[in-house]
């Protein structure tokens, strides 16, 4: 269970459907119902839930709040380009049985929901990188962050107040990134397929599309 600032602020209905996200999936089915925010403002879970809007850090936020309902920690990961190309993406972890799944919120349709079938974090991370690009058909996955633990930071309130996602984004933008990749192999890189371009920005929301610098 999470704080008593976010449950304690829920009304019967919302309380009804936060109750009703009772697995991962159906939880991810939220985030997937949500429009995509364009705005830069972070929304925390309570405000998500009462404006039904979110981006990438609101829904890796929200997701971890409601693995945790179900007994999971509060585990969120950042997966991050070179700056410039693209944004990062945020995953709220989960495991069953041993291995990982992750749920998430994008505007990318090959970047939000993974089955826990992964053994480790790396090859959880791989698994998004072919769907991980940019408006130029870059692939843009380069690094990752080890995971961070949410309840370390209930204090500030980050499950039913906006100035606690404030607080976890900057504290990702402090955490040591992990290669994916060396330079040699990024600078070797295919562009991505027409075909899987089309399918990963099946549904975007063209104003929350991050604007790259020129084609490298």
């Amino acid at each position: 269970m999470i704080d008593d600032g976010f449950e304690s602020s829920l009304s019967a209905a919302e309380k009804t459907l936060v109750n009703s996200l009772d697995t991962p999936a159906k939880i991810q089915a939220f985030l997937d119902e949500t429009p995509y925010s364009p705005e830069d403002a972070n929304r925390c879970p309570l405000v998500v839930l009462h404006e039904r809007l979110a981006h990438c850090l609101d829904g890796g936020l929200f997701g971890a709040a409601m693995l945790r309902r179900i007994g999971h920690p509060p585990l969120i990961l950042d997966m991050l380009p070179d700056p410039g190309m693209d944004d990062d993406h945020v995953l709220a972890l989960f495991q069953q049985k041993g291995c990982w799944g992750a749920v998430a919120k994008s505007n990318f349709s090959g970047l939000r929901y993974r089955e826990p079938i992964y053994r480790s974090l790396r090859e959880l991370v791989m698994s998004y990188f072919e769907n991980f690009f940019n408006l130029h058909g870059q692939k843009t996955l380069r690094t990752y962050t080890r995971p961070i633990n949410l309840a370390a930071y209930d204090r500030f309130g980050w499950a039913w107040r906006n100035e606690g996602a404030d607080i976890i984004e900057r504290r990702l933008c402090t955490l040591k990134r992990i290669p994916v990749l060396t330079p040699a192999a990024a600078a070797q890189l295919s562009p991505v397929d027409p075909l899987a371009y089309q399918a990963g920005m099946l549904g975007s929301n063209p104003d929350g599309l991050y604007q790259p610098g020129p084609a490298r």
